[in-house]
């Protein structure tokens, strides 16, 4: 990483402690990432991109923010509707922590059975050790879990939070209150950028974002091939930068990848051995740098060719509508996408069984492996459900519990594998 040391001071980050984290990413990285074999030439620039993963972006919205007055706005969960803050001239970002470096900041204010991910985004801004929480003018939550509700304000000291209140049933009474909850959040956000979200404006955004999901759509199909032609953990790692890349540059660049891809398909290029066992992830979200279960699975004999993770299909499928001319319209539009995402929190959710079915004859999977983050109550409590209708539908399913730690590499690395040996059968 070049040196971006001046930045961080001015962030009022700890760049000592910040130090520790950048000595340790780029070995983890090489041994993840760039020990995989005929991996696509235009992975390069994903490559780059977490080399320079709190340098080249965070130097961007900070330039935006000094000579253009930009406002950023950190995202913690998908159903943040970005189209709205990049509408009126502000700029998106995810900041959920994905690495137990974070962890013990969190612990310092939180209980230690919340979940990883709660806990490592707690403790990135309050230790300093993340420039994207530093730099982000106003978080942006929502009530998708207690302990997030929670984290907010505790958050919400340290930085103005906007908090959406997502419903938790899916009546046609629901999409009318997130539909509501999308207009104060619009009345909110031109408050604070002082530019007023306009129909011209809010229509080129939704085509923005929505060309975005088309891009990492493409990327998706290509694994449904026979011949996979990029790893799930590259795939992966794309899903994760979607997250926090300039999205008109990130749809260009997966664009350009996924041109690759259809040549290899074309061609009956493979990155797997024939025969190799494809796999479904489903459960809690991957949040960059958690590579952890994509590498078990894909060092042990399978091959993840699917995530039904909001780090997956929930963050793409279903683009809004782009057909609406008036603000109503759109808002309603977007209100109609977002409430199709069937995160665990909701009562019930059938849907999202189905989706997962559906996933697994799209993708013509072998196997499935729901993933839930410890302490995570929601995907862990509704694991029990997803795991009994997919054996119902005869996929077999193995339900797996972690967190950050390396502490459990080993014994998931024998059930993964055995799980993996049992499709043979």
């Amino acid at each position: 990483m070049a040196d971006y040391r001046e930045m961080w001071k001015e962030l009022g980050m700890d760049v000592e402690t910040h130090d520790q984290l950048c000595e340790v990413l780029p070995m983890a990285f090489t041994d993840v990432y760039l020990s995989q074999k005929n991996r696509p030439e235009n992975m390069g620039y994903f490559d780059f991109v977490v080399s320079e993963i709190h340098g080249v972006r965070p130097a961007e919205l900070v330039k935006a923010q000094k000579e253009n007055g930009t406002k950023v706005f950190g995202t913690f969960c998908v159903y943040v509707p970005d189209e709205v803050i990049f509408a009126a001239g502000g700029i998106a970002t995810g900041l959920c922590g994905g690495s137990q470096f974070w962890v013990p900041g969190g612990e310092k204010v939180l209980p230690t059975n919340t979940c990883p991910l709660i806990k490592a985004s707690v403790g990135a801004r309050l230790d300093g050790t993340c420039p994207f929480f530093k730099i982000a003018d106003m978080y942006v939550g929502e009530t998708t879990c207690d302990g997030k509700k929670k984290a907010w304000e505790i958050l919400g000291e340290e930085v103005p939070m906007h908090i959406m209140d997502l419903p938790q049933m899916k009546r046609r009474k629901d999409y009318k209150a997130w539909s509501e909850e999308i207009v104060e959040f619009k009345e909110k956000v031109e408050e604070f950028t002082g530019n007023k979200v306009t129909e011209e404006n809010l229509a080129a955004s939704i085509k923005m974002i929505n060309d975005k999901r088309r891009a990492l759509e493409r990327l998706y199909s290509a694994r449904k091939n026979k011949n996979i032609p990029i790893s799930g953990k590259d795939s992966l790692l794309i899903s994760q930068i979607a997250f926090y890349d300039d999205p008109t540059r990130f749809t260009e660049m997966t664009n350009k990848i996924c041109d690759e891809l259809d040549k290899r398909v074309e061609e009956g290029v493979s990155v797997f051995e024939s025969g190799t066992k494809r796999i479904l992830l489903a459960g809690t979200p991957l949040a960059i740098p958690n590579w952890k279960i994509h590498n078990i699975v894909e060092t042990s004999g399978g091959a993840v060719v699917c995530e039904e993770m909001c780090t997956g299909t929930r963050y793409f499928e279903r683009p809004v509508d782009e057909t609406q001319t008036t603000l109503e319209g759109q808002i309603d539009a977007l209100a109609e996408r977002y409430m199709g995402i069937n995160c665990a929190c909701f009562t019930p959710n059938n849907a999202r069984i189905d989706d997962i079915i559906r996933l697994c004859k799209e993708y013509d999977v072998d196997g499935v492996i729901d993933v839930n983050l410890k302490f995570c109550n929601l995907y862990d409590t509704e694991g029990f459900l997803v795991e009994r209708e997919l054996k119902k539908a005869g996929i077999p399913v193995l339900g797996i519990e972690t967190d950050y730690t390396d502490s459990d590499v080993q014994q998931l690395r024998t059930r993964v594998g055995a799980f993996i040996e049992m499709l043979d059968r």
